[in-house]
């Protein structure tokens, strides 16, 4: 197949249907490739999550992640805000016992929970409002985040010559542990990452940025198509195209 033919094949793959919140189209395939963490946050929740009698997923997505992780409390509920996840979350997770709220804008600042609600709360890459978390925790529950940082955005953007600043640059660990403190909570861990991410054809990276739309502001295949060409010629020579993530994690307990 020419250089040319398989380009477009590889844009023409990229359209394949994303559903809830999970990229194994291109991450079990070995497409797309992410460092390991030196934390896992699955192992983290877990002995939390065993010991609970109520808990909050917030922003489960399709509930493809929380549904690996029980069995669950008593009382599990989870979040989601955009509508497509909604349905695909309640059919996941009903059987399993979890139930299924769905949130918007609005309601991230004033969660629809009593006061001292839960006694733990996690959280995989969702906003959250601290003050907010901190009032649904009864007192001695945990919250659990995992957040990806400011500095994820410029390098992936760079690619397509895109030199937009991150408007989340600011969003460092220090910063997200300032914030949960000032809220009240008292941080018992917390630690910071920044693994490299290989993508090996530019099809899985369109996928991506296609399903994560805020990555890359604007993105289109249309828009994007010579940089797009640039970094599949580039893939073809190299084997592959790295990019430098970051991740944050936060342990925090409301006294």
């Amino acid at each position: 197949m020419s250089n040319a033919a398989a380009f477009e094949a590889f844009l023409r793959d990229a359209e394949h249907g994303f559903a809830g919140w999970d990229f194994g189209y291109i991450t079990d395939t070995g497409r797309m490739a992410s460092e390991p963490l030196p934390w896992s946050y699955a192992s983290i929740v877990l002995p939390h999550l065993r010991t609970a009698t109520a808990a909050l997923d917030m922003g489960t997505g399709g509930g493809e992640f929380l549904a690996r992780l029980g069995p669950f409390p008593p009382h599990m509920v989870a979040t989601e805000q955009y509508p497509p996840n909604i349905a695909l979350a309640r059919a996941r997770l009903t059987p399993l016992g979890v139930e299924v709220v769905a949130i918007d804008d609005a309601m991230v600042h004033a969660l629809p929970f009593a006061a001292a609600n839960f006694d733990l709360v996690i959280n995989r890459h969702e906003y959250y409002d601290p003050a907010e978390v901190r009032r649904i925790l009864k007192p001695g529950g945990r919250f659990i985040t995992q957040q990806v940082g400011g500095e994820e955005y410029p390098p992936i953007r760079a690619l397509l010559g895109d030199t937009t600043p991150s408007e989340f640059a600011h969003w460092t660990r220090d910063f997200a542990v300032a914030e949960l403190e000032g809220a009240g909570f008292r941080v018992t861990a917390s630690a910071e990452a920044f693994p490299t991410t290989r993508f090996y054809d530019v099809g899985a990276l369109a996928y991506h940025l296609t399903a994560i739309p805020w990555d890359v502001p604007d993105f289109s295949i249309t828009r994007h198509r010579p940089a797009l060409w640039a970094l599949h010629e580039h893939i073809e020579q190299a084997g592959y195209v790295a990019v430098l993530g970051h991740r944050i994690i936060v342990q925090a307990q409301r006294d």
